[in-house]
């Protein structure tokens, strides 16, 4: 297989998440020496406001297949409808803090997950910047420092989120879906915060297939890696860090009996830089992903491009 680069991107969703998913994957990642790039919702946790995308297009079936009710709990999938949504970063800012502490990275996954997801192709720029400003004063108030890095729920990007990211002068993002490290270009204008996509399937894309069988996927995942390539994988902590976590640990400990870089995010951004004219710039496009209901940022390549 030769040497390869693997990077965690962790998706931290919900309360919930935050409070149980990312202390179980701390205890993981230290148990195992790895370090990560966890990228935390800030704001309220509204997961309950979800439930309108029922008549998304194949929104049921990714429901039904990867039990959603089961992995976020009863409690979590009614926040924002039935109660207030509890506001993460204000409850819960001691365990990001030990995130940082441990040696991970640490970055804006948004201020409201739902919201955001559901509205920032329909808001105006100023209100795009303002929700995400939002997300950058509560990043302040928990880390003393200005955010370096973002990535937006639900790969849900646009040139307005590409503009609030560029004036808040982050160092790289992770919106998208690809496969190699660019610079995003959409209707002509090139945005100047990196892009690093992610380059492989979810967990929760194949869950419940029947062409991926949960006993078969830490080798489908090993089967996919590229050498000389940044490997991304996006996880949920409150997926691989509650209800599989046994199996990432399996996975985890699979990558780790191969010849395995484990690089935070940050790691592949400098890699990127060092070499700043092999980075292609390409279009940042909406399209569709297999296992994934609606549609979501993706990189558009051209083979010259890599």
């Amino acid at each position: 297989m030769g040497n390869i680069n693997f990077s965690l991107k962790i998706d931290v969703d919900t309360e919930r998440g935050t409070k149980e998913g990312v202390k179980n994957l701390l205890n993981l990642l230290n148990e195992l020496d790895i370090k990560a790039t966890f990228l935390f919702s800030l704001g309220p946790d509204n997961t309950g406001r979800a439930l309108k995308r029922i008549f998304r297009p194949g929104f049921l079936k990714k429901v039904s297949r990867s039990n959603v009710v089961g992995m976020y709990g009863i409690k979590t999938l009614l926040n924002g409808v039935l109660w207030p949504g509890p506001h993460i970063a204000k409850r819960h800012a001691d365990i990001m803090q030990e995130v940082s502490k441990q040696g991970h990275e640490t970055g804006i996954h948004c201020y409201d997950h739902i919201y955001w997801q559901d509205n920032v192709h329909k808001l105006s720029q100023s209100e795009v910047s303002n929700e995400f400003n939002k997300a950058c004063d509560c990043y302040f108030d928990v880390f003393g420092s200005k955010p370096l890095t973002a990535g937006a729920p639900g790969w849900q990007a646009n040139e307005k989120s590409l503009k609030a990211y560029d004036d808040a002068n982050l160092i790289y993002a992770s919106d998208a879906r690809g496969e190699v490290p660019f610079f995003p270009k959409i209707n002509g204008i090139v945005f100047k915060t990196l892009q690093i996509p992610t380059t492989l399937p979810t967990l929760d894309e194949l869950l419940g297939r029947p062409e991926f069988p949960e006993s078969k996927l830490v080798k489908y995942y090993i089967s996919l890696l590229k050498p000389q390539r940044s490997n991304i994988f996006t996880m949920h902590a409150e997926i691989e860090g509650m209800a599989k976590i046994k199996w990432f640990r399996e996975f985890l400990t699979a990558l780790k009996s191969h010849p395995v870089n484990f690089l935070k995010m940050e790691e592949v951004a400098e890699i990127a830089f060092s070499q700043p004219n092999n980075i292609p710039t390409c279009n940042l496009a909406q399209g569709t992903v297999d296992g994934r209901s609606g549609t979501l940022a993706v990189q558009e390549i051209h083979r010259n491009d890599i």
